[in-house]
């Protein structure tokens, strides 16, 4: 009898092997590194009880406190390169994860006052009387109610790149990428593994890096871009804050900025492509006092500029972190 049929069987069979060793192999390497990723993340940070639930943190350095809040798609981790980039040796750091994000809850009041409460019963907890911000993007509004309701606990704020809140609309933002490419890349830990092991460049556009400013980059640039897509793993861990990040610009949310008594720098670019150059000079023209650095160039991240942009922050924060509030 003709055997044509069962050595074409064995063909397949072997093809399809061939064809799935790859995948198979690419699926450790995947498990591998997410086990990594979630035993370091785990490893590094603390956490305690607040009236809205956990709020995560890591804390490292000696000085004056300076709380770090970061932005959309962050956490702790995330709020770590902050300091690194735009900070100094000299201070007590103690970077937070804001509500849904990484091991923080999302209480059922995850509104910006509320991360702001949560914020003040984490100093509580620390024994910290007053302290400084540095919030970047979506940290800025948190961080803006922190200094409206704590005022006296409130020593200096530095607003990096300003994301919108009430009255700003979120409509003002000029996303670089369409709003289901967000969803798709926040649903699936593997796809953005494998996105950011295969063409990690193809994100530049999720963080605002234009093809002018990766072919400019040097000095701090490509760390800070690096380590920034390394800190959004695992993503599914940072969907729910992600998603929260609407509670900004509730318009049943009051931001008093002619409140506000505390010492202030705002830094923005004028080509931020994400949140507008407006939202940085709206901040700035509203809180009285305050100091603005305006960018002409450096987009979302500030690229480009970092080291100067360090010395502004460090001088500011010599100048105010250590001073009781009024």
């Amino acid at each position: 009898m003709p055997r044509r049929p069962q050595k074409t069987r064995r063909v397949l069979i072997v093809t399809a092997g061939v064809l799935l060793l790859p995948i198979i192999a690419a699926y450790g390497l995947y498990w591998r590194d997410m086990k990594a990723i979630r035993d370091r993340v785990a490893g590094e940070s603390m956490i305690v009880e607040t009236r809205h639930g956990a709020m995560e943190f890591a804390r490292w350095g000696d000085g004056p406190p300076v709380i770090v809040v970061h932005g959309a798609g962050g956490g702790y981790d995330q709020g770590r390169l902050i300091p690194k980039m735009f900070g100094s040796d000299g201070y007590d750091w103690i970077s937070i994860s804001r509500f849904g994000y990484l091991r923080s809850s999302l209480p059922e009041d995850p509104s910006t006052s509320a991360q702001a409460e949560a914020m003040a019963d984490l100093l509580d907890k620390l024994g910290i009387e007053r302290a400084a911000i540095v919030a970047m993007s979506g940290g800025v509004p948190p961080s803006l109610q922190f200094a409206q309701l704590f005022p006296e606990r409130t020593t200096a704020l530095v607003l990096l790149s300003t994301a919108p809140f009430s009255p700003l609309e979120a409509s003002q933002q000029d996303l670089p990428i369409p709003a289901w490419l967000y969803q798709a890349l926040f649903s699936s830990d593997f796809l953005f593994w494998a996105v950011v092991k295969l063409a990690p460049s193809s994100l530049d556009r999720i963080f605002d890096v234009r093809p002018e400013a990766r072919a400019r980059m040097s000095g701090p640039d490509p760390a800070f871009v690096e380590g920034l897509v390394e800190a959004f793993l695992p993503v599914t861990d940072r969907t729910a804050g992600l998603r929260n990040e609407v509670a900004a610009v509730d318009p049943g949310t009051d931001y008093d900025l002619e409140g506000i008594t505390t010492p202030t720098l705002v830094v923005h670019a004028r080509d931020d492509g994400i949140n507008p150059f407006e939202f940085g000079e709206y901040t700035a023209n509203n809180i009285p006092g305050s100091e603005f650095m305006a960018l002409e160039t450096g987009g979302h991240l500030l690229l480009g500029n970092i080291p100067e942009v360090r010395e502004r922050v460090v001088s500011f924060l010599g100048l105010h972190a250590a001073e009781p509030a009024e």
